[in-house]
């Protein structure tokens, strides 16, 4: 079964907004950009609305599409696309009691995150 994703790439100045997966989830203990699953008939940029508000407690005002990415865990299939958000109201803070941080794009190379994630560090990366 495929899992559609919405991905918020939060991003201000040359920082990025990172979230710990909760170690009970699949792929716990990793970094994650923070987002959800899109529900039943929900476009990816609604659910990624939805998700951000709840996960990090901001109102996204301003986001662009970034790139599409399809994963095979072997347990589980993703399809992860990814907004950079780049206007927001309120300030992103783990709401749901997760470990987050802001970092700086050129030290996402020391935090480790799932595999379908690594193509987005990299592209950050070059930046």
């Amino acid at each position: 079964m495929l899992v559609k994703v919405a991905v918020g790439l939060i991003l201000r100045d040359d920082q990025v907004f990172i979230a710990l997966r909760d170690s009970g989830k699949h792929q716990g203990g990793l970094w994650e950009f923070p987002g959800g699953k899109c529900e039943s008939g929900e476009s990816a940029e609604l659910a990624l609305a939805r998700e951000l508000e709840e996960e990090c407690g901001i109102q996204v005002n301003a986001c662009e599409y970034f790139e599409t990415i399809a994963h095979d865990y072997g347990d589980k299939q993703v399809e992860l696309v990814f907004y950079k958000v780049t206007g927001f109201l309120g300030e992103p803070h783990g709401k749901e009691g997760q470990e987050v941080r802001w970092v700086s794009l050129s030290q996402l190379n020391e935090f480790v995150f799932p595999e379908a994630n690594v193509p987005i560090v990299e592209a950050l990366l070059s930046k």
